[in-house]
């Protein structure tokens, strides 16, 4: 599955309004056109929300970015999958994500085990492994990401995640982590931007403490986030600041760079910055 250096991670691409269809697929032919390699879908996707973008493209890989485990049945998923298989072959990745305790409640028991037995039901129901990745930030996700899966999709990483993760991966497993980008050159607009984004996330153990797994400590997670915490997980500035964050995640080893706009609609679609970002698939 090619799913090129340079892709994107966008939640307004899953939405389920129906007057959004035509948009949707519209800009996923103009992303396919633009040299996109790849679309992640954000928000908790099921297998349904790719449909309309694997229908309105040739080319373009649609993956779920990612699909939480307690939210949608393996069986069901495993059915899903291998029905787009067929008919778009090599064209969806399977994202899978084991949420947040806060996200997701009382269900909420070992993420890990959970996520383990969830790829053996997949297994048994006979959804391919190549065609999978995990979310993974600690060193036993990683492991499974290896050992169960095509790969990783890192979420709020900094470049070191990245180095670190392909330690454990090694060579040959897929590794896209997911780059969030405020195209704004203005030091304190953007990082205000980088904020604003950045609360849910520092509300969530699983990030925080991947964060302070990375040397980051706890003045850093606090009030929004530290200066140095945002420049190191957010690209902002202009198209060539992203170019150089983008390569830093290539040069520690990741094969593919899944960029998220941040804009003020987190739910929207930013054409103009995704266009201006497509000089990116060219580099």
């Amino acid at each position: 599955m090619d799913i090129g250096r340079v892709g994107l991670w966008s939640i307004g691409l899953r939405s389920e309004d129906p007057a959004a269809r035509s948009r949707i697929a519209e800009a996923a032919a103009e992303l396919e056109e633009l040299g996109y390699g790849a679309v992640w879908l954000g928000s908790s996707p099921g297998v349904h929300h790719a449909v309309p973008l694997l229908e309105a493209t040739s080319r373009l890989v649609v993956a779920t970015g990612i699909l939480n485990i307690w939210q949608y049945e393996a069986e069901a998923v495993a059915e899903g999958q291998v029905a787009l298989a067929i008919d778009h072959p090599g064209r969806f990745l399977l994202g899978l994500g084991a949420s947040h305790g806060p996200l997701v409640g009382d269900r909420y028991r070992r993420p890990y085990s959970a996520m383990i037995d969830y790829l053996d039901r997949l297994d048994a129901a006979g959804a391919p492994a190549s065609q999978r990745v995990l979310a993974a930030l600690g060193p036993k996700m990683l492991a499974a990401s290896r050992d169960r899966s095509a790969g990783a999709h890192p979420y709020l990483v900094n470049p070191e995640h990245t180095r670190q993760a392909r330690e454990v991966l090694g060579q040959g497993p897929l590794l896209a982590p997911e780059v969030k980008v405020v195209l704004d050159e203005d030091p304190a607009q953007a990082r205000a931007a980088a904020r604003a984004h950045l609360a849910l996330y520092l509300r969530l153990p699983n990030y925080t403490s991947n964060l302070l797994r990375l040397d980051f400590d706890e003045a850093d997670l606090a009030n929004g986030g530290s200066d140095r915490l945002v420049d190191a997980v957010f690209a902002w500035g202009d198209v060539e600041a992203v170019r150089r964050r983008t390569n830093e995640h290539l040069d520690a080893g990741a094969d593919h760079v899944a960029l998220q706009v941040i804009t003020e609609d987190r739910t929207g679609l930013p054409l103009a910055e995704w266009r201006a970002l497509a000089e990116l698939n060219a580099s």
